[in-house]
């Protein structure tokens, strides 16, 4: 494939990639894709080592190549999930449970779609040939190849409960990224986040509203959802990145990428450990929403558990090792027969299609969802 030479170029390429994924145009209708910027939360450098400074404005400002690097690979992985959650979601047109959710899949994916082209936007703009170059990229990824960069990003999204657990948990994720590139030293990807993290909300919402209907309607088995978050947290554990994390410590001491509480923070940023302290935050808040699940499911029904950050992990101090949902070590040989029982089998998602087939699987919502702004 020719490299593209402009903007416009890669523009030519997303209408080529949405053709080629198989994307139902009915998603798209006339949703305008354009660069948004908000504000910033400073002119001037948070954190690290140009605290204080001017926040760039553009490449040849920043005074190290290294730097630029870094700042290009953080663009390159987050406008990765961005089309790789599209690609993953795109057959999910085919069994929408009503109109209402018609639309919010459609926004869902319409904005994750604009973040991509965001993203891309930036690189083109900004990077010269090499931005250029990692752009098209972004667009010739498949993630049902598991050729997507994070390994959520690979993993199927078969059917709603899916849809549902990955908009609550993994987009969450993205809510935490989206935060700590806010206040990122360089202006261009600062300001882009402001729009993101609002239509990002949007999707959360789309995620926790999901499961409190199928909690509700009491159709599904609560021992299935609770395979469902066996499946899809630990994703997004790793998603956080390596423990003791080298490249979040230059992240930070670069000023790239600051904390997810970055305004509320009283201590010194512990640089071993930015990637554990930003895990630990977001263990916090989805133990708060999946309590409050909890108090939707009838009386006796065993809770749903956050599953352990030990559990079923593909990166870090944890990866490979062998503990259950709650954190109990086990044998190699007791963990593999474990992942049986603990993880989505065929047998459940062959029990869930007929499940869905129904009505009420899920509490009905008959107003229509708001669907993305258009130009």
């Amino acid at each position: 494939m020719a490299r593209i030479a402009t903007f416009d170029d890669w523009t030519d390429l997303f209408k080529v990639w949405r053709e080629d994924i198989g994307l139902d145009e009915r998603i798209v209708e006339d949703y305008r894709f354009e660069a948004k910027f908000g504000d910033l939360h400073s002119t001037e450098i948070e954190f690290g080592d140009f605290a204080g400074s001017a926040k760039w404005q553009r490449i040849r400002q920043i005074p190290d190549q290294r730097v630029r690097d870094a700042l290009l690979n953080l663009i390159v992985y987050q406008g990765d999930t961005e089309f790789a959650s599209v690609e993953q979601q795109r057959h999910l047109v085919e069994t929408v449970p009503s109109d209402y959710d018609f639309h919010a899949l459609s926004r869902v994916m319409c904005e994750e779609m604009r973040h991509g082209w965001q993203m891309s936007y930036l690189l083109c703009t900004h990077f010269g040939d090499s931005g250029r170059i990692e752009a098209q990229k972004l667009l010739e990824r498949r993630a049902f190849e598991h050729k997507r960069l994070l390994g959520s990003f690979n993993e199927r999204v078969n059917n709603w409960l899916d849809f549902f657990t990955y908009t609550q948990f993994i987009d969450r994720d993205g809510k935490f990224q989206l935060q700590m590139l806010s206040h990122s030293g360089f202006a261009p990807l600062a300001a882009s986040m402001g729009p993101m993290l609002k239509e990002e909300s949007f999707h959360l919402g789309t995620g926790n509203d999901g499961l409190r209907r199928v909690v509700k309607a009491g159709v599904v088995p609560t021992s299935v959802i609770q395979k469902y978050f066996n499946k899809w947290i630990p994703t997004a554990y790793d998603l956080f990145g390596n423990d003791h994390s080298s490249s979040a410590h230059w992240s930070y001491s670069w000023g790239l990428k600051g904390r997810f509480d970055e305004h509320d923070a009283q201590e010194a940023a512990d640089m071993e450990h930015l990637n554990e302290a930003a895990r630990l935050l977001y263990r916090d808040e989805i133990s708060r929403l999946t309590d409050a699940l909890n108090h939707l499911l009838p009386p006796g029904s065993p809770p749903l558990l956050v599953p352990d950050v030990r559990f079923h992990r593909g990166i870090g101090e944890h990866a490979g090792k062998c503990f259950t949902v709650d954190g109990q070590p086990l044998s190699k040989e007791d963990y593999n027969q474990y992942l049986e029982r603990a993880l989505p089998s065929e047998d459940d998602y062959k029990m869930l299609d007929e499940i869905t087939s129904r009505e009420d699987w899920v509490e009905r919502k008959n107003a229509p969802a708001p669907r993305p702004a258009r130009g």
